[in-house]
């Protein structure tokens, strides 16, 4: 076998010839290293690394947004109808017996709540009608105090009368005639009267005084005799005119009297009250 027969000759004669690359236009290739190598200078990932970097941050748009929102409330509404169907399936599926004991406890439930709500309404009825009751009873009690201490002298009143002047300018008046004067005015319906700034009352006592005069309850009053007496003036001025009568005994008396009716008539002269020693109410 000839030096030109070799099988390493014919191969080295059959490879091309390398071709020098001009200036400016590139190599060949520089093979690459293995399979998804990372440039020299950068980290390795591992493949969880990368899968958790494709999948956050997670890329929702719009349309996603809207098809999620709409399973949602979808689902929340098959909840719902479950439960709901749940629950009337425990009645559905009830037997008679129980279905009637059912109804009769609500039955007694509503009962007992009527019961409820009408000893409730009692009660507040019976609340309102104590409190108006009390305040009538307060009204009555300031109305009873007023009048009692116009009857006592401890208040001072007002209304129509009469004013009744006696001028006696010889000193004939007596303390009796006085006391005949009073009387007729209590009977004609006088419900206060005052004397000159002595107020009269129940226990009015009057005397003659010492040097001519009267005392009214102890308290010397002089001419001329002024009466304040408050009551219907038609009745008490016919009662001090009836002949025979206060009016012209007076007169018998050479006294000058004189009778004027009056819409208003105050009678303003107090009396101090008086605290009972030993009394006491009764009312509890």
């Amino acid at each position: 076998m000839t030096a030109d027969e070799s099988p390493d000759y014919n191969r080295r004669k059959e490879l091309p010839a390398e071709v020098p690359s001009a200036p400016g236009t590139p190599g060949p290739e520089t093979p690459a290293g293995p399979a998804g190598a990372q440039p020299e200078g950068k980290p390795q990932l591992t493949g969880r690394q990368r899968l958790a970097k494709g999948l956050w941050p997670p890329r929702v748009t719009r349309p996603q947004l809207i098809v999620a929102l709409l399973l949602f409330v979808l689902g929340l509404g098959l909840a719902i109808q479950v439960r709901s169907n749940s629950d009337s399936s425990a009645l559905r599926g009830a037997r008679q017996e129980d279905l009637v004991r059912i109804l009769d406890e609500l039955d007694d439930r509503t009962e007992r709540l009527e019961q409820e709500k009408r000893r409730l309404e009692e009660q507040r009825t019976g609340l309102e009608n104590s409190s108006d009751q009390a305040e009538e009873a307060r009204k009555q009690t300031v109305e009873r105090e007023r009048q009692l201490g116009i009857l006592a002298g401890t208040v001072a009143a007002q209304g129509p009368g009469i004013t009744l002047t006696i001028e006696d300018r010889k000193g004939a008046i007596e303390a009796d005639m006085l006391l005949d004067a009073i009387q007729e005015l209590r009977a004609a319906g006088a419900e206060a009267i005052q004397i000159n700034d002595v107020r009269v009352v129940a226990d009015t006592y009057l005397s003659d005084a010492e040097g001519g005069g009267v005392r009214v309850d102890g308290r010397k009053v002089g001419e001329p005799y002024l009466f304040k007496v408050i009551g219907k003036p038609q009745d008490l001025e016919p009662a001090l005119n009836i002949p025979g009568g206060v009016v012209q005994t007076l007169e018998k008396e050479q006294a000058t009297v004189t009778v004027e009716r009056s819409e208003k008539i105050v009678v303003d002269a107090l009396r101090p009250a008086k605290r009972p020693d030993y009394a006491r109410s009764s009312s509890q």
